[in-house]
């Protein structure tokens, strides 16, 4: 075995599989451009293993002894390679495995072992995001049940699933040598509800399942099939007879870079001699195992001439290998390397394929593998898909089976408020009748779904864990009730959007409050309608002094006299009329409408005030948790409910202290007798509590976010996205609303707190009154000074014609009086003159 100078590599393959004939010719042009650049003489030993382990054992064997060979390269399953490195270990010979997925025990065990193929664990993560971005919860898995390489690569699946909120319906192992097996594990996947299907098995195995699905008509529209690379690694050489079979089947394909120019000179080369030596292969191109050969060739080509150059053993010198091969970098850390971190994305078309884009640990789905490339976490980013079927429309992904029994829906007997759920058996006891606002609802919620989903409710009279547990075993397919959503209960089941108020309060008994009845008499009216009262009074009563100011005796005096007046008469008025004291129409059509105003407002008012005085405000005996706890006081909770691990473990009271009841009875009961201070109710079941029991209780302290009350259904149930969505419907559009007024219509009693707040009356309610009380006033008050302005305007011209008759008059008689006086001297003057001429004459 020291002899290393034959320089002798020895292969195990099926020569007749597609995998292998590229292997080979991927290996040898290896070998032969090694030897050409390095001068050397190295060759290929290669043996035919037919797919058969023990024949791989013997031809490992036939290798080491026989043909001397230095170092072993292959085969293609786990289950030929783990009985060739057992041959390896034993005579110190390197296996080179290009399987995909080795054991992680293998490593350990077998010390010349080299992982010459990265392990392509991520994949799952692939598919996971797949799955999640078309928002599907349950997947089928099928795989090829053959060695513990296949199984080992599931818990990284189902975590993968359980990351994005999916999960796996079932595992299906098929085996290649039971036909029989394949159509019946099919035809039982057929009549499941579940319609998304994962497949990893290998090439040949993959094309029998879809031959017999497409005979079976699953490979139609409503059906998801993704494949792993072990199948979409071959996609490429699918000949004419697959040309409708595959179409639209997505798959998760094994990358590798195809734009550097060694790959396009290996991809021509290849292409031509690869024609040449299968020309009955309807594909020539290399995929992803040639690609892979070809490394793992070169790589112990070049450790076996570093071995002849400088010694040491040929282990080591591969350990030490480090170059840029034709799949990415070679260089292995604990004989493994790196894992694959990139995978693209292909939608199956017949006996093609298209590329949608690439999926990657860092980016998530991008089109392309660039630095500045958008990327997403969600397929629906990259090209359009094509289902099976041809439809661009995506797939539900699940359905209901035709022949599916119906849902078993499992409802609780133990709920506290029969409103919410009640089982009740008829008199012969015979059948169960199912009522209460949560079954009501969950008719109403089914009746929005887009389908029909048979179902029948079945009592159960165990706690409400236990409840959720059951469907956790398979015992019940969801349950419905009162149900309330909690951390603790997902382990079990996933829960629908709460449809009630989330939350737990503490009701304690009421007492009435006898403080601040000092201004009692002020309550019937807000500040602001005594305000409007007190300025109408005094608008009022000033409109009617000013109309009567002049007529009335009462009204004379100083100003501040007369102030004094207007604001008696405009209170006074509301006792009296005073109507033989008003002079003026407009006064008294004011005063009419004013005292209308002020009766109607006073037996509000008296009305008002009787009932406050008659019913009082209550208020808590408890205000907080703290005094209780201080009183190392009794509370109470429901039986059943998750309320007594709360109190305890949340709010710290003691275990001995807390009390259940069975009925709202029984806790009414003991808060009157004072056996409990205070009891604990989720927010749901207070409204119908203090509906009955309003006077009495009344919640007091905070709101202790918890709960909310929900449906339950299997985890990763695939109807749980239209069932939220059906019961959003429900809620938008009303239904819930009325039917939680309606469960609690024949109790429903008038809150004290809102009744007290809402009493006292504002100026909205008598704004007629206002209006027409002040526009009276204002329409008065505008005539009495249009009609005071008339008035003086008459007498004012009067007197301006009065003045101007004077004065002509005044003018009239002086111009007579001038003129007797010019008379009068004349004739004094004539008599004058005559008399001198008389005395002249007498002289």
């Amino acid at each position: 075995m020291d002899d290393s100078r034959n320089g002798k590599i020895g292969v195990i393959v099926d020569k007749s599989s597609r995998i292998g004939k590229e292997e080979i010719l991927a290996m040898q042009m290896a070998v032969e451009d090694f030897n050409s650049f390095r001068n050397k003489s190295f060759s290929l030993v290669i043996r035919d293993y037919k797919s058969d382990p023990n024949l791989a054992a013997l031809a490992a064997n036939d290798l080491i002894y026989m043909q001397r060979v230095q170092v072993l390269i292959g085969p293609q399953t786990w289950e030929a390679t783990s009985v060739v490195a057992e041959v390896g270990d034993e005579k110190q010979i390197p296996v080179l495995a290009l399987v995909n997925e080795i054991p992680k025990y293998a490593n350990k065990r077998f010390k010349f072992l080299v992982e010459a193929s990265p392990s392509q664990l991520n994949q799952m993560r692939a598919i996971a995001g797949i799955v999640s971005s078309w928002d599907w919860h349950l997947v089928n898995v099928i795989y090829e049940d053959k060695d513990l390489s296949t199984t080992g690569i599931f818990p990284h699946l189902v975590h993968a699933l359980r990351d994005v909120g999916a999960e796996v319906s079932e595992f299906v192992g098929l085996s290649q040598f039971d036909s029989d097996l394949f159509s019946k594990e099919l035809e039982r996947l057929r009549r499941g509800s579940s319609r998304i299907f994962v497949v990893h098995m290998s090439f040949k195995s993959a094309m029998r399942l879809f031959e017999m699905a497409k005979e079976m008509g699953m490979m139609g529209k409503d059906y998801v099939w993704i494949a792993t690379d072990s199948f979409t690694n071959l996609a490429y050489s699918l000949n004419f007879s697959s040309n409708t079979l595959l179409q639209g089947v997505v798959g998760v394909k094994s990358f590798f870079p195809e734009n550097n120019p060694s790959f396009h000179e290996f991809y021509n080369r290849f292409s031509q001699r690869f024609r040449l030596e299968h020309y009955d292969e309807d594909n020539h191109e290399p995929g992803i195992f040639a690609i892979r050969a070809y490394d793992a060739a070169r790589t112990v080509a070049m450790a076996m001439s570093e071995m002849q150059e400088k010694g040491n053993h040929l282990m080591e010198k591969i350990e030490l290998t480090d170059f840029q091969g034709l799949s990415g970098k070679i260089q292995f850390k604990d004989r493994q390397l790196a894992s694959s971190d990139t995978f693209q994305i292909i939608n199956l078309m017949g006996r093609s394929y298209r590329e949608l884009g690439f999926w990657s640990n860092k980016l998530g789905f991008s089109r392309e593998l660039r630095e500045n490339s958008s990327s997403s976490s969600s397929m629906k980013d990259l090209v359009e898909v094509l289902w099976p079927g041809g439809s661009s429309t995506t797939p539900r992904g699940w359905v209901v089976p035709t022949d599916a029994t119906p849902l078993r829906i499992g409802v609780p007997t133990s709920s506290m408020f029969k409103e919410y759920v009640h089982v009740e058996e008829d008199p012969m006891g015979n059948n169960l009748s199912f009522n209460g606002l949560a079954i009501d609802l969950f008719k109403a919620t089914l009746d929005n779904l887009n389908f029909s989903l048979p179902y029948q409710f079945f009592r159960f009279d165990g706690p409400y864990d236990d409840l959720v547990e059951q469907i956790y075993q398979k015992n019940f397919d969801a349950a419905v009730g009162d149900i309330a959503i909690l951390s603790r209960r997902y382990k079990h089941a996933e829960f629908t959007h709460p449809y009630s108020e989330a939350g737990l309060v503490m009701v304690v008994p009421t007492t009435k409050d006898t403080s601040n009845r000092a201004l009692m008499f002020t309550k019937p009216f807000t500040v602001t309608m005594w305000f409007a009262i007190a300025l109408m009074n005094v608008y009022n009563g000033f409109v009617v002094w000013f109309i009567e100011r002049n007529r009335y005796p009462g009204h004379e005096g100083s100003m501040f006299n007369q102030a004094g007046t207007m604001l008696c008469s405009s209170f006074t008025t509301l006792f009296s009329l005073h109507g033989n004291m008003l002079h003026s129409n407009l006064s008294r059509m004011t005063m009419v409408v004013w005292l209308f105003m002020a009766l109607v407002i006073t037996q509000i008012y008296t009305a008002n005030l009787t009932s406050m005085l008659t019913i009082q405000k209550l208020e808590p005996t408890v205000t907080d948790i703290e005094t209780l706890q201080r009183a190392n006081a009794l509370v109470g909770f429901g039986r059943g409910s998750f309320v007594k691990r709360y109190l305890e473990e949340v709010l710290h009271f003691r275990s001995e202290n807390i009390r259940n009841y069975s009925t709202p009875d029984d806790y009414a009961e003991a808060l009157r007798n004072k056996e409990i201070a205070a009891a604990f109710l989720e927010v749901p079941f207070v409204k119908i509590f203090l509906a009955r029991f309003c006077r009495e209780f009344m919640v007091s302290g905070p709101t202790y976010k918890v709960g909310g009350f929900g449906f339950a259904f299997p985890r990763g149930s695939p109807m749980l996205t239209d069932i939220n969505k059906a019961l959003l419907k429900v809620s938008e559009t009303g239904k819930f609303r009325d039917l939680e007024d309606s469960m609690i219509a024949n109790e429903k009693c008038e809150d004290e707190d809102s009744k007290g707040e809402k009493s006292s009356l504002s100026p909205s309610s008598f704004f007629i009154l206002f209006v027409l009380s002040g526009g009276v006033s204002t329409i008065a008050l505008t005539l009495y000074i249009f009609n005071a302005h008339n008035l003086n305007f008459q007498q004012n011209t009067i007197w301006r014609l009065m003045i101007a008759i004077m004065r002509h008059w005044g003018n009239q008689r002086r111009r007579f009086s001038r003129r007797v006086s010019d008379e009068s001297q004349m004739t004094v003057s004539n008599n004058f003159s005559n008399d001198t001429n008389l005395q002249i004459q007498v002289q």
